[in-house]
């Protein structure tokens, strides 16, 4: 049973990720990280399939990488017994028109940029307890869709500051298996709490996500009595260090976003990293992780091991 320490769940018998999958746009194909994903699409407005938008395209995205994760999974659609999903739109559209053609047990989730991290964890709780066995955790973004959810369409031709964020246009899949599968453990989850600092930009996200970000890892810091020597990575940040991340919060916040943290055991690595995310500026942007041939291409956020996280 999942022993709760603090803001973390441990799994003494940890679930598993079974299977993953990754597809991405033109800007991702043309990244470092393009022979990672296991589709990249040129036309992101997908015309040859009829789409007549950036919100029906997402759910394309989202389609198409479900199909790769369960048949790298082994099983059908129709052995999927819940899924996790969620996207940046309103009201989840993509993943709800996902869902309709997967036909599957589907609870929406909507965490901005902690979607696939949440996903990950209640999809790994639900396996731990028993409730599933088949679990499906997708979560996906567009660049188009999300600029005229969030900014400015791209037709009106706005000028963009130093600090805005680019969102990928890529989606991301794993599947999750009870205790005992082949695959990659799951050993625990740590949830953050919202952490207001103030930032009132509202072009420049990664100031005001950061501080929750380092927060969480503080958290599972403190609940699993380990220090960032533990791991072989945390994050990419070739300009930041964690460390000074960490105490620059611990200093300002008593030490608590909706984002997980997980690790795995390797053959010759007690621990390999988080999975928390956070976005950074732009003059950083493209420093990202690459793991356990889990790749995630994104223009402005950096991402941690063992599995995808696509904001």
């Amino acid at each position: 049973m999942p022993i709760r320490r603090g803001d973390t769940v441990i799994f003494p018998h940890p679930p598993v990720l079974a299977a993953w999958a990754a597809v991405g746009g033109k800007k991702e194909s043309e990244g470092p990280l393009a022979q990672g994903f296991d589709e990249l699409v040129q036309d992101a407005g997908f015309d040859a399939e009829g789409c007549t938008g950036w919100e029906q395209a997402e759910s394309m995205l989202q389609q198409r990488c479900a199909r790769h994760c369960l048949r790298k999974a082994g099983i059908t659609k129709q052995q999927v017994e819940l899924a996790f999903a969620g996207d940046l739109q309103a009201q989840c559209t993509a993943s709800n028109y996902t869902m309709r053609q997967l036909g599957v047990p589907f609870a929406g989730l909507y965490g901005a940029c902690s979607t696939m991290a949440e996903a990950l964890g209640l999809a790994a709780l639900c396996a731990a307890a028993g409730y599933a066995h088949e679990i499906l955790a997708m979560s996906s973004s567009h660049f188009c869709a999300a600029e005229r959810q969030f900014r400015t369409p791209l037709e009106y031709g706005g000028k963009r500051t130093p600090t805005a964020q680019w969102t990928a246009t890529a989606a991301g899949a794993c599947l999750v298996r009870g205790s005992g599968a082949a695959g990659v453990p799951v050993l625990s989850a740590t949830i953050g709490r919202v952490c207001d600092a103030g930032v009132k930009d509202i072009n420049n996200m990664g100031a005001a996500m950061a501080p929750a970000a380092a927060q969480t890892l503080l958290h599972y810091f403190a609940d699993t009595g380990t220090t960032q020597q533990d791991f072989d990575a945390i994050g990419a940040l070739q300009h930041i260090s964690v460390s000074s991340l960490c105490s620059g919060i611990a200093a300002r916040f008593e030490i608590k976003t909706c984002a997980s943290t997980f690790h795995r055991d390797g053959t010759q690595r007690k621990t390999i990293g988080l999975s928390i995310l956070f976005p950074v500026p732009n003059r950083i942007r493209g420093r990202i992780c690459h793991f356990h041939q889990i790749v995630v291409r994104h223009q402005e956020s950096v991402f941690f091991p063992d599995f995808i996280v696509v904001c």
